[in-house]
């Protein structure tokens, strides 16, 4: 048989390459498809074993009764185990750094509150961790307010005659906090900012022990949510002065908002609370348990929870979290340089 001539020999090899970038180019343009249905796929069943959530919050806390409440409710809707995992201090990295190892697959999600996500950057600088570059935000929990607490049987009957006292006192008038860098310590720098007052900060580890304080009239005053101080209320060593928030609260008529009792108009200090996934969940996994975790919200068992303690459920999407949380960012970074506060 002749050989080939030149001419044939190259028209078989542009033949074959041909074949091989028509193939190419066909699983380059299936590959996305393949991709889209097998994360829709992932989250249609998900989940299919237990599932992880790990809490930065005490046991006992506000947040850490929230999630375990959530966490029995998604349990059912699920019909897989949900497991709490409390993993406290270090500013919060000690849970951060045990979500941050595992899967982006939805199994292992993190409780944060918006001082994790919008704070840290500005008070851990040197670290270099920003909080939204490493977890995305899931699903909203709730928003709470918070109130200015003083003791029900001090000088302070309004917000006016506590900022008056502060403006004459140079300095020296105290309140407390939860910790450096919580919204009570940066709500206090706010407040500083927004009456042209210079207050003292004194924090706490306990907030048994930062209300009973108050309480007995050792701190002037403190920013406190109801769950976190109804104990020290109930037993009626507590006022609240001021809600700081754009309406009264149903739970209580008779608390004046800032602007109302004399303060600045329109000052509002609150912290919302969320679950985030490492970076790299699907959209359709994402977008499904955010969905699931606003079902468990409405459920009427925690509802009505939520409702006794004034705690704001949120129509928030992740796109939405993102945004408030750059918002409060924001806040939170000009506060920080004001209050010259580190936690390094």
């Amino acid at each position: 048989m002749p050989a080939a001539s030149p001419r044939r020999r190259f028209l078989r090899r542009q033949t074959r390459l041909l074949a091989m970038l028509a193939g190419a180019l066909g699983a380059a343009l299936l590959a996305p498809a393949a991709q889209a249905q097998s994360s829709s796929q992932s989250a249609v069943d998900f989940p299919n074993r237990p599932v992880t959530l790990i809490t930065p919050f005490a046991p006992g806390s506000g947040p850490d009764a929230v999630l375990r409440m959530v966490g029995e409710k998604l349990s059912k809707l699920w019909n897989q185990r949900v497991n709490i995992e409390n993993k406290p201090g270090g500013g919060g990295f000690i849970a951060i750094e045990a979500a941050r190892r595992v899967a982006a697959d939805g199994y292992t999600l993190l409780q944060l509150d918006s001082e994790h996500l919008a704070a840290l950057p500005h008070l851990y600088k040197q670290r270099g961790f920003v909080t939204l570059q490493t977890f995305d935000p899931v699903a909203v929990l709730f928003r709470t307010p918070f109130m200015v607490t003083v003791s029900a049987a001090g000088p302070y009957k309004t917000l006016g005659d506590l900022v008056g006292t502060a403006k004459a006192a140079a300095g020296t008038l105290s309140y407390g906090s939860w910790g450096v860098g919580s919204p009570g310590h940066l709500g206090g720098e706010q407040l500083e900012e927004a009456t042209g007052t210079k207050m003292s900060h004194v924090a706490f580890r306990d907030v048994g022990q930062l209300y009973g304080n108050v309480g007995s009239g050792e701190l002037a005053w403190a920013w406190a949510s109801i769950p976190s101080s109804q104990g020290v209320y109930r037993a009626g060593k507590l006022r609240y002065l001021a809600v700081a928030a754009p309406k009264r609260l149903p739970q209580l008529p008779d608390v004046p908002t800032v602007g109302e009792a004399g303060g600045p108009a329109g000052f509002e200090v609150n912290s919302f609370v969320v679950l985030a996934a490492p970076k790299g969940l699907s959209n359709a996994l994402r977008a499904k348990i955010n969905a699931d975790v606003a079902r468990a919200v409405a459920d009427p068992e925690v509802k009505a929870r939520f409702d006794a303690f004034a705690f704001e459920t949120l129509p928030w999407s992740p796109e939405e979290i993102i945004r408030q949380a750059e918002v409060k960012s924001k806040v939170y970074e000009a506060l920080v340089k004001r209050g010259n506060i580190s936690l390094e």
